[in-house]
């Protein structure tokens, strides 16, 4: 029987998978390509308009490594869903990638801990239940998400307050860094949360608009959840409403009596001239008359 890994030990043994393809490739590369794999193999599951151009990335990323490697790559994930399928409560890859010494420092990036993730958003949500009975759902969104931390520590409130988060709450995110951006939408996919991740930057083209509806046009992740068939047919609703909306009636007072059209003079009848027929006698006597008037 295959030994079960603690906690501890499921970080170990990723730590040391990592540190393996380190020595051959840079530390940096070998993360990189781990999260970006991962999170292609996720959304090429659900997304069919990104599907091609992810596909062609992720083959072009596993052609650089062996295929001992790359069953290295496939464990990396392998562990990750184990952590979190374990203790869903917990910002596995945010950790790990601190530990390593991954962070970005040109970005600034350092991770909030997880420990104040969760008392942020335990003080935040004081009563999910109210908010969601006003119209069944709320969204919740991180504009700089790093690895997630703060979207996965408000579904641990939401577990808390016993509230079911695949139905009733959205998460979104947003941050300029691709790696960082991929590593929370391994997480939330793999914890079950509905919603979608945009990689770009969040101060000069941050996400508006309606919430419910992913900008696909963009460098957008949806989870699969995202695609259940609740949320599915809210967008179906929300789309219907907007379409079939019915206008306020109309009291008959408000509306101005309409005038009566001015009457349209009729045409003045057409002067008829009568033209008699001459008698010969007479059209000679008109002839000589004319002549007499010319020659005078």
């Amino acid at each position: 029987m295959a030994k079960f890994l603690t906690k501890n030990e499921i970080e170990k043994d990723f730590a040391d998978t990592f540190r393996s393809l380190a020595y051959v490739h840079s530390g940096w590369k070998v993360w990189s390509d781990f999260v970006h794999c991962a999170g292609y193999a996720i959304s090429n599951a659900v997304d069919h308009v990104h599907r091609e151009q992810r596909e062609q990335d992720y083959m072009r990323i596993m052609k650089q490594y062996k295929e001992a490697e790359g069953q290295a790559i496939a464990r990396l994930f392998a562990l990750t869903v184990e952590a979190l399928e374990r203790d869903p409560d917990q910002d596995f890859l945010g950790h790990l990638y601190m530990n390593l010494d991954m962070g970005n420092k040109g970005l600034g990036q350092c991770f909030t801990p997880f420990d104040v993730c969760r008392m942020m958003a335990e003080i935040n949500s004081p009563n999910l239940p109210a908010e969601i009975s006003k119209k069944g759902w709320i969204s919740v969104m991180d504009c700089c998400i790093g690895g997630g931390a703060m979207l996965i520590a408000f579904a641990t409130e939401c577990r808390r307050q016993k509230v079911n988060y695949q139905n009733h709450v959205l998460f979104v995110g947003q941050d300029i860094d691709h790696t960082v951006a991929m590593m929370a939408y391994i997480q939330l996919s793999l914890i079950g949360c509905p919603g979608y991740i945009v990689v770009d930057d969040a101060l000069t083209k941050p996400l508006v608009g309606e919430t419910l509806f992913a900008p696909m046009e963009r460098e957008t992740f949806v989870t699969p959840m995202y695609c259940s068939d609740v949320w599915h047919m809210r967008r179906v609703w929300n789309m219907a409403d907007k379409l079939f909306r019915i206008a306020p009636a109309v009291s008959a007072e408000s509306v101005p009596a309409a005038e009566e059209p001015e009457a349209i003079p009729a045409p003045e009848p057409e002067t008829v001239i009568e033209i008699k027929p001459m008698s010969r006698k007479e059209w000679k006597k008109a002839q000589i008359s004319m002549f007499g008037e010319v020659g005078a």
